[in-house]
């Protein structure tokens, strides 16, 4: 009804033929509906359905009125743009799907016709079409849990590993200085050391998704762990964890340099990308395998409902993380093994008295409890911590005492510990409980240790004795008492570290992680696409796409036109616009030419005109430096150089436009944009 008149009656003329008069729009399209509700219409529409319709007609219905482009985002790099724009054009000569103009929304809307309800029903909920996969069984692959993945210092990546917080978290204790000055990289003797003992690790990569999740702070040349954000980290589920990894890896580039995020930008990011891998994880069936297509469709309609959020990359940061994995060119979703710490199994093998073998299966908990008290001395292929007199004293500083960390060691040995090691920690711990420093330089001696006051190093140092054993020392010489106890043969000397913990100790949540969200159950999965019968309700006598342009065609090669109106009418056969022989015998043509080859220059000349005028795209074919080129887009220009023309088009966006000899074009195709272009602009 909003069509201009001669938009309108040329429409009605594809299936009525000539039109009586008087007429008037509205009786006219009174009689389109009935001649389209008739029983042998309904059965010919769906009979040349297949499944590229399907497809289409499925994803209208799915994304719920959708414009071209949201159409076009939907199946990107699942159906070229150019060649869903001819199948939406060819649904709607087919009155299949309409255009029409949503002032809310600002732009064209496409919908599916309701005469057609009965036929586009079960394609409607045919979700296989949109979300195609086969079952995982068919194909041999990896299982892909978690804990069939190597870490991933051995192979260099960055694959998730509950080892990870515990390895970096170790690392950085053992060097003060982390940093350059002035937030400038990792010091050159940090990354050496690195190389030595984390061959492969990608250290400054896994440095920056650590500070994106906030379990390390980054000083000026400090890298110190933050306790309560490790210890709430510990409170998700393993596959969690996993997913906000991925998504510190995704947000990494944003906490240094120029485009830096606040820290409260970068927190809410973060937690909006750990939700989205969440969802979209938790949508993959973990006993199939999905086309990479699939998999972007489900983060396209996530990020629909969602809001705006740049995902360019994030699946294969997933893939890259051990989310997914790749079996050929179909990803599987990892399945996230539960932790193997429990139950008497070993997930620690002592490979010397103070040395040990820490298993991938190792809870992420039992993990950092381990680097509270031990040093990585090895994460490649394996990951190994020792443990010494340094390292221990770290710990009794975080308030761990020696018996808490052999009972650790125990459960998690399955009880093969050494007697050596059990005496250095309480030696260990003996000592460090005999010589105590305060912070505010309170020095406490125990009595058989009080002969150090005496002593002149330190004696000199003493400003005042505040009770036996006690005594206040100035607050700005702490490193010279450190020296002059080291004189005197004092190696251990316990500085309690007050803002510290043991990591992963009981504590009060503080939502510093809060859970992930689910959402978007999406439709069901299937193996089949579309087939002849697939539309409920319609007679088991159906015909096929072919079956019925190859009756249309017997009866057209039966019939006596001029050559130009029978090429048009078995192009209409072809397009699938033929629904009746009366379509044939009485019908109106208006020959509209859309393509001109090789020689024709006055017909490419006009489509190159006709596309230019109504922005429509073309298919360029043509041969340069004796190679077949071909692209479709839309046509810029048509300029004169010299004695020949030359179309210029614009391939696509980022790219530049392609200038093509108008005389050197074998093919020029326009491809329509809508049957209701002119209404809808």
């Amino acid at each position: 009804m909003t069509l201009p008149d001669g938009s309108f009656f040329e429409l009605v003329r594809t299936v009525f033929g000539k039109i009586k008069t008087p007429f008037s729009k509205q009786a006219l399209i009174g009689d389109l509906e009935k001649f389209l509700l008739r029983a042998d219409i309904q059965k010919n529409v769906a009979g040349y359905l297949d499944a590229r319709d399907g497809r289409v007609i499925a994803a209208t219905a799915f994304l719920g009125e959708p414009s071209a482009q949201d159409l076009e985002d939907f199946f990107a790099g699942d159906i070229e743009a150019a060649e869903l724009g001819e199948l939406l054009v060819n649904l709607e000569e087919r009155f299949i799907v309409y255009r029409f103009r949503d002032e809310s929304r600002g732009f064209s809307s496409i919908a599916l016709n309701p005469l057609f309800e009965p036929i586009l029903r079960p394609l409607v909920a045919a979700d296989h079409l949109l979300f195609p996969s086969i079952p995982a069984a068919d194909v041999s692959c990896d299982s892909g849990d978690f804990t069939a993945i190597p870490p991933p210092p051995g192979g260099g990546g960055l694959l998730y590993d509950e080892r990870i917080p515990a390895v970096l978290l170790s690392f950085a204790s053992m060097d003060a200085e982390f940093f350059r000055s002035r937030g400038s990289g990792i010091r050159r003797k940090v990354l050496n050391r690195a190389e030595t003992i984390l061959p492969g690790f990608p250290l400054e990569t896994l440095v920056a998704a650590m500070q994106v999740l906030g379990l390390f702070a980054g000083g000026e040349e400090e890298l110190s762990a933050d306790h309560a954000r490790l210890a709430a980290f510990a409170r998700l589920s393993r596959q969690e964890r996993a997913e906000y990894f991925a998504a510190a890896l995704f947000c990494r580039n944003d906490v240094h340099g120029e485009g830096a995020l606040p820290p409260w930008v970068l927190r809410g990011k973060l937690r909006f990308c750990a939700s989205f891998i969440h969802r979209l994880y938790l949508r993959l069936d973990p006993a199939r395998l999905y086309p990479q297509a699939t998999v972007n469709k489900f983060a396209y309609i996530i990020g629909r409902d969602g809001g705006e959020f740049r995902r360019d990359g994030l699946v294969e940061i997933m893939l890259e993380t051990g989310l997914l994995v790749a079996a050929g060119d179909r990803l599987l979703r990892a399945r996230p093994a539960q932790p193997a710490s429990g139950g008497g199994r070993a997930v620690v093998a002592m490979d010397t008295p103070f040395s040990m073998m820490v298993s991938p299966e190792i809870s992420y908990g039992d993990a950092v409890k381990l680097a509270a008290f031990s040093h990585v001395a090895e994460a490649g292929l394996n990951v190994r911590f020792e443990i010494n007199r340094e390292s221990a004293v770290a710990a009794f500083n975080l308030g761990v005492d020696a018996d808490t960390i052999v009972v650790l060691l125990q459960r998690l040995s399955a009880g093969r510990l050494d007697e050596n090691l059990i005496y250095a920690l309480k030696d260990w711990e003996k000592s460090y409980r005999e010589v105590t420093l305060h912070r505010g330089l309170v020095l406490v001696l125990s009595p058989e240790r009080r002969y150090l006051a005496e002593t002149r190093p330190l004696s000199t140092l003493i400003t005042e004795t505040l009770a036996p054993g006690v005594y206040l020392l100035p607050e700005t010489l702490e490193d010279r008492v450190l020296r002059s106890l080291d004189k005197a043969g004092v190696s251990i000397v316990a500085r309690r570290n007050e803002g510290g913990r043991f990591p992963v100790s009981e504590a009060p949540s503080i939502g510093l992680f809060p859970p992930l969200r689910t959402g978007f159950t999406g439709g069901k999965e299937g193996d089949a696409g579309i087939t002849a019968n697939t539309a409920g309700g319609l007679p088991g006598d159906r015909k096929t796409p072919d079956e019925l342009t190859g009756r249309f065609q017997a009866m057209l090669k039966g019939m006596r036109f001029e050559r130009e109106k029978h090429d048009e009418l078995a192009a209409r056969i072809e397009r699938r616009l033929i629904l009746c022989e009366s379509q044939l015998k009485d019908a109106v043509l208006r020959y509209e030419k859309l393509e001109a080859r090789g020689m024709d220059y006055p017909g490419k000349n006009l489509i190159a005109k006709q596309a230019i005028a109504l922005q429509c795209p073309v298919e360029v074919t043509w041969t340069a430096k004796q190679k077949r080129e071909r692209i479709t887009g839309i046509p810029a220009a048509l300029e004169k150089t010299g004695s020949e023309a030359v179309l210029v088009v614009a391939a696509g966006e980022g790219t530049d436009a392609v200038r093509i000899p108008l005389g050197k074009i074998s093919l020029l195709r326009r491809i329509k944009k809508s049957i209701f272009e002119t209404a809808t602009g």
